[in-house]
């Protein structure tokens, strides 16, 4: 989003290569080897909400949101617009729309937000929250707007209607709904549909008419309001997943968005995490996919997706440097440049990184060019007619037969076109095998399906969207693993597949690649094939807890152990039976009042988990703002991590909340973790860093203290010595208590 939030920690802001001779060997990635974070650093220090598509002429094309590029512009640009030919080297190209281009129904002041950027219909459009309406005085009234296309760089031209109007508020919350962060969708039945919405109103799904420029049916919510926004969904094996960004973007040094994901069998949900848990309920699930790791980067989220030419998966995002989290002065505009890492999918699940996290430092690129990269810039060069007519015209290749590469396959490979039937019969590529075997891949217009007919079996086939117009460009993918092999078309290769197909090839590759067109004439471009990328099949280790260290633990069983400091006592406080009861204050720590207790005792050195027990019957639905209990990691009032089950608003999360002193002022912010239940487990675990000696403290949470979910690291300095204690405030109506079964630590 732009730069508002709500609730809780929410509400302290409301604020391309010729074709080798047939005897080269097997297909295999090329170009850059490494690449390094920001990816927006050639052009920008901040480009929040980004977002990549990769145009008709193979290049790759970003959008953020529209704040200025670098440090001392001031002047905001109106979503700023690069493009690279290897997703690792950027280049401004230009803003996407002049300084006083706006829809009719905009207010003159309005900002643009988060863009996303699509093709529909035969062109491309582009989503945008847009600030400010003419609706009413109100200058946050947000709509989603549409502008379209002929090319991903434009001209843009806005639609004359909002895709979704600003939408007042219910339930006593006044103003408008925030009406923000739009994600369009396409899904296999052709349907269109649109994501949108924040914290204060909660994510929303509609339909699209088939131009994708109006909304039409009624909205329904599929993440709750006070938690998710920036959501983006695709589909991967048959499962539609949502991703949406948690807790605030722009606190500064003690930002701690980042981004969870639910699915589900359908576009509208419900969305269940890896648990089980909707995300739509006041209990909301959310499984972590990318969450700050103690490195340079937090605040990870708001992301994009793509796919590179090898079939691995990668997520763009934007981060803070918590060295330098404004682009400016102080409290000024937050500096969100690009990030961009890899999304791995274990168990059916997606985690960066195998779960580690946002990379600092050099990390293998993304695969952007083949031995077989194909744009037809030097004509038939390295092809061969083998039936029919072909010829090239404006750098692509049109005709009706086959045409064949020289470039031999031999290898698991992903091979890839874009598409476009000038008639009503077929058109795709077909892969060759040991013996001349081949299997063809089709988009067959005349029938509806796209299929796959290989030799010595049954085709294999998968229905086409009733309204799929073969005049438009799609893409055509095809993954080949041994003798599995995945066929999928889509509009603009983003989790968006209007058809998918399986099949069993009984043999491996080692032929030609051919482009093929039947009964009737085809237009390709931007034929690649790379050798395929290998899987992850594990996630990095998560923490664990070893041998008990009794010398730190309390089970709360003879009284409260000496080791215990007060930092405003309590009274009311109680231990007895194997527990602490805890009445929650009317307190806080978060600013200057302090007000709040903390129970207090010393840590042991080195590496080490500390855990506790706790239940606080918060209910739910109803607002208790900000009644918590749990564990702190604590230095001083003023510099603290606190990890608690609360609640904000109408939800209860579990909330990692920072507070450090900075630029003359206290800074607060959150990362949230998992899910609470009435009884929530919770643990930190600390480790000191080997080079620069900061305490880095993990946090996790656990619904049964079996099976846990861990997200984002707080840090602090070298030179501190954070103790760890219990913390039980926010608010004392009504009356609720707050209840440890014990303190452990572990090695």
């Amino acid at each position: 989003m732009g730069h508002l939030h709500r609730g809780g920690v929410l509400a302290a802001v409301l604020g391309l290569l010729l074709a080798a001779p047939a005897s080269a060997p097997a297909v295999a990635g090329a170009g850059p080897d490494r690449y390094r974070n920001p990816i927006s650093a050639d052009f920008a220090d901040t480009f929040a909400d980004p977002v990549v598509v990769r145009g008709d002429d193979g290049f790759w094309y970003a959008y953020g949101t529209s704040d200025p590029l670098r440090e001392g512009e001031k002047q905001a640009h109106r979503v700023p617009t690069a493009r690279s030919s290897d997703l690792v080297d950027w280049t401004y190209v230009g803003d996407a729309f002049a300084p006083d281009q706006r829809p009719s129904w905009a207010a003159p002041g309005a900002a643009f937000w988060a863009p996303d950027v699509r093709r529909v219909d035969g062109r491309w459009v582009m989503y945008v929250t847009v600030t400010d309406t003419t609706v009413s005085g109100d200058t946050f009234d947000t709509a989603i707007g549409a502008a379209t296309a002929p090319t991903p760089i434009g001209p843009w031209t806005f639609a004359d209607e909002p895709v979704v109007a600003p939408r007042p508020g219910g339930g006593g919350g006044g103003g408008y709904l925030w009406t923000i962060d739009p994600s369009q969708f396409t899904d296999v039945d052709g349907r269109n549909y649109l994501y949108f919405g924040s914290y204060y109103g909660g994510i929303s799904v509609t339909e699209l008419t088939a131009d994708g420029l109006r909304a039409v049916g009624t909205p329904s919510m599929v993440a709750i309001d006070n938690k998710f926004e920036g959501s983006y969904v695709l589909r991967h094996d048959g499962w539609y997943y949502l991703f949406a960004s948690t807790a605030n973007c722009c606190a500064g040094p003690a930002t701690g968005y980042s981004v969870h994901v639910g699915r589900s069998r359908s576009p509208r949900g419900p969305f269940v995490d890896r648990d089980g848990l909707r995300l739509d309920v006041s209990r909301a699930g959310g499984t972590p996919v990318l969450t700050q790791n103690g490195n340079r980067w937090i605040g990870t989220g708001h992301n994009g997706f793509l796919t590179d030419l090898s079939g691995q998966d990668w997520i763009v995002y934007h981060a803070i440097d918590r060295a330098d989290p404004y682009l400016d002065e102080p409290f000024g505009i937050n500096e969100r440049p690009m990030l961009m890492d890899r999304l791995d999918w274990v168990d059916s699940w997606p985690t960066v990184n195998a779960g580690a996290g946002p990379s600092e430092g050099p990390q293998p690129a993304p695969v952007t060019t083949a031995r077989l990269d194909e744009r037809f810039d030097s004509g038939l060069s390295g092809w061969r007619i083998t039936a029919g007519r072909w010829e090239v015209t404006d750098g692509r290749v049109s005709g009706t037969g086959t045409l064949a590469s020289r470039t031999v396959i031999d290898a698991d490979v992903r091979a890839e076109a874009d598409v476009r039937l000038t008639g009503a019969g077929s058109a795709g590529f077909a892969l060759g095998g040991r013996d001349r075997e081949r299997v063809t891949i089709l988009v067959d217009a005349e029938s509806g399906q796209l299929v796959v007919r290989a030799p010595g079996g049954p085709a294999a086939s998968a229905p086409l969207p009733a309204a799929f117009t073969a005049g438009e460009v799609h893409n055509l993918a095809v993954e080949v693993r041994g003798d599995q092999l995945v066929a999928e078309l889509s509009p603009a290769r983003l989790g968006d597949q209007l058809a998918v197909v399986t099949a069993r090839l009984g043999w491996s590759l080692d032929g030609e690649f051919t482009l093929v067109a039947r009964d009737g004439r085809a237009e390709f471009d931007n034929v690649t094939a790379a050798e395929l990328y290998q899987p992850v099949d594990r996630t990095v280790p998560e923490p664990t807890a070893g041998p008990l260290l009794p010398d730190y633990s309390d089970e709360f069983a003879d009284g409260l152990d000496p080791a215990w400091q007060w930092i405003r006592p309590n009274p009311a406080a109680t231990v007895g039976d194997g527990a602490l009861r805890w009445p929650v204050e009317s307190a806080d720590l978060v600013g200057t009042g302090n007000t709040a207790g903390v129970l207090l005792r010393d840590a042991p050195t080195g590496d080490y988990v500390a855990e506790t027990k706790v239940t606080l019957d918060l209910g739910e639905e109803t607002v208790r703002n900000y009644q918590q209990a749990g564990m702190v990691a604590y230095v001083d009032d003023d510099r603290f991590a606190r990890l608690t089950q609360v609640a904000i608003w109408n939800t209860r999360q579990v909330e990692y909340g920072y507070e450090l002193p900075f630029a003359g002022r206290t800074v607060y912010g959150g990362n949230i973790v998992g899910t609470p239940a009435t009884t929530t487990w919770l643990r930190l675990a600390h480790h000191v860093d080997p080079v620069t000696g900061e305490h880095e403290f993990r946090a996790g949470s656990s619904r049964d203290g079996e099976h846990w979910t861990w997200g984002g690291v707080w840090t602090f300095p070298a030179d501190t010595t954070p103790r760890i204690g219990l913390v039980a405030h926010g608010g004392a109506q009504p009356p609720v208590t707050a209840e440890f079964d014990y303190v452990r630590f572990y090695r």
